[in-house]
């Protein structure tokens, strides 16, 4: 036999109140029904809640285990339609964001900062994931929000430009091409050694690098995926690397910078990218706070 939220409101006002009648004024009802509550609500437990003679009031032990599991069940019962309702109008819930690794430099943390100031009651869960990895989330459903590069399907998905920025050359401090005093050209890197994107785990980059300085492949002297690895591979004097311009804030000792020439002068683009059947109403508010975080494609 089950309970209902009114036999546990009786109980709870009479665990107060110690007393059948200021109990049963208190709800704005007549004793009889309530003494016929409680009494059906410790048949659907099992176990009497309550000792009551002439004089007095008191609850057993068994009502005084209960007493705090029914506060806790009419604490729920009361605030679940304002969650409820919270989380239909996207004003609490969860979103799921995944990222590229470069977009934590600079990007990701300014991002999260206004989302935990202007909807606090949204949790956010992150995950890092190269663009590739970031689609088939979306896709699957394993997250709500990318921060990816294009290229993507118009079809699938729903896209916002978020920040552009410069290619850099990172080569070993004291590299005659930090020397030069202007941004770097193909004809400057010759046959100097490359630490160059994988052009499956880091697709964008190696096609964005490969389009403005064609590298020999006896040139690339190793390939990696994440901006990282490459800069503590120059570090080591391994070879110079091609890198967004935000990866200028890793301060890591050895390693200059100096500006990739390129015919677009900030090629390097990152998307908010979401499946346009996403049915996560948390999603849209997000989406709205980041808005202002756009620019102009």
């Amino acid at each position: 036999m089950a309970f209902t939220l009114e036999q546990l409101r009786g109980f709870v006002a009479v665990a107060d109140e110690l007393h059948f009648g200021r109990a049963a004024a208190r709800l704005k009802m007549t004793q009889p029904p309530l003494s016929r509550q409680i009494q059906k609500l410790e048949r659907a437990v099992g176990a009497q809640l309550l000792e009551r003679d002439n004089r007095r009031v008191t609850l057993t032990a068994a009502g005084e285990v209960f007493l705090t599991e029914a506060r806790r069940l009419l604490a729920l019962a009361d605030t679940a339609p304002e969650v409820a309702r919270r989380v239909s109008s996207g004003s609490s819930g969860i979103v799921r964001i995944g990222f590229t690794a470069a977009s934590t430099y600079g990007i990701l943390g300014g991002l999260l900062n206004d989302l935990a100031r202007e909807l606090p009651d949204v949790d956010v869960d992150l995950a890092e994931m190269v663009t590739r990895e970031q689609v088939a989330g979306l896709l699957d459903e394993e997250i709500d929000l990318g921060l990816a590069r294009p290229p993507f399907d118009a079809e699938s998905f729903g896209s916002r430009l978020l920040h552009r920025e410069p290619m850099l050359v990172a080569a070993r401090t004291g590299h005659r091409l930090l020397e030069l005093g202007r941004p770097v050209t193909a004809a400057d890197i010759g046959a100097e050694p490359v630490v160059m994107h994988s052009p499956t785990r880091a697709r964008y980059f190696y096609d964005l690098v490969v389009g403005v300085v064609p590298v020999a492949s006896e040139n690339a002297v190793h390939v990696v995926s994440q901006v990282l690895t490459m800069l503590w591979l120059v570090a080591a004097g391994r070879g110079i690397a091609f890198v967004p311009a935000s990866a200028a804030r890793l301060p890591i000792e050895g390693v200059g910078f100096v500006r990739l020439a390129t015919p677009v002068p900030e090629p390097v683009e990152l998307h908010l990218l979401w499946a346009r059947q996403s049915r996560n109403p948390a999603l849209r508010r997000v989406l709205e706070v980041l808005e202002r975080h756009t620019v102009s494609a």
